[in-house]
């Protein structure tokens, strides 16, 4: 348990604020304030840095929790769990918006602070850990200014990988694979964050899941683009098919 995690908690009923900060003290957190209002809980944020905040959704004052949290979220990294005793579809669908890492819905038991807790420290460290390694990777370039080398992570080891050796980059859920001839390379990123890493004259996007070496495409059929060696196939999106042809020296 994340025993000496400092808790912020918005709540403007002071009854149910002192039931929290006691249930949390006895599950041994560490109560760094107790705001009523989004004004002040953005203000406590910025000042205390606390490790997660509880938030309550309906709040007295202009400002609801839900717009507290949207305010926080743009300026700091702090997991936000609402609070409410509001579990319609329309509530849930604006408190969406701002990428909470839970609900406890009122009234609530000490098992649900204690696991939704948990449960939101678990995935905010493991979102940060994912966030830092995609940044030093791709932050890794012989030159900054070139787009020739790329550094991906393989076996433990940061491996050099030359762009003119790629032939495509394919999209998997939360992975990115990158194909040459002789490795495959799987990591954690986006193809929008590939794109940005590759130069635009070498590559084109094809598909919303796979970017090709334009050098490496040996035929193109009306749904396929076709790369040497391999002979692999790459599907050609109806939206992206434009661009291709701009892109390839078509007589």
């Amino acid at each position: 348990m994340s025993s000496k995690a400092n808790i912020l908690i918005t709540e403007d009923e002071s009854i149910v604020a002192k039931d929290i900060q006691m249930n949390l003290k006895k599950l041994g957190y560490n109560v760094v304030g107790i705001c009523s209002s989004g004004e002040d809980a953005i203000v406590a944020a910025d000042e205390k840095t606390p490790d997660i905040i509880l938030m309550d959704i309906m709040l007295k004052g202009e400002m609801s929790g839900i717009d507290a949290a949207d305010a926080i979220r743009q300026k700091l990294n702090i997991p936000i769990i609402f609070l409410t005793a509001y579990a319609d579809e329309s509530t849930l669908a604006k408190a969406k918006v701002t990428e909470p890492y839970g609900y406890i819905i009122k009234p609530f038991k000490e098992i649900d602070l204690h696991t939704s807790i948990e449960m939101a420290l678990y995935k905010h460290k493991k979102n940060t850990d994912i966030k830092k390694e995609r940044d030093f990777l791709y932050s890794l370039v012989e030159n900054k200014d070139s787009k020739d080398i790329i550094f991906v992570k393989a076996n433990q080891k940061l491996i050099k990988v030359k762009t003119k050796d790629i032939y495509y980059v394919e999209a998997l859920k939360d992975y990115v694979v990158i194909n040459t001839e002789h490795s495959r390379y799987t990591i954690h990123s986006t193809m929008k964050d590939i794109e940005k890493k590759l130069t635009p004259s070498e590559f084109v996007r094809v598909h919303r899941s796979f970017i090709v070496r334009i050098d490496k495409i040996v035929a193109i059929d009306h749904s396929n683009v076709i790369l040497e060696n391999d002979k692999k196939q790459v599907p050609i999106g109806g939206s992206y098919k434009e661009e291709l042809q701009s892109k390839i020296n078509q007589v």
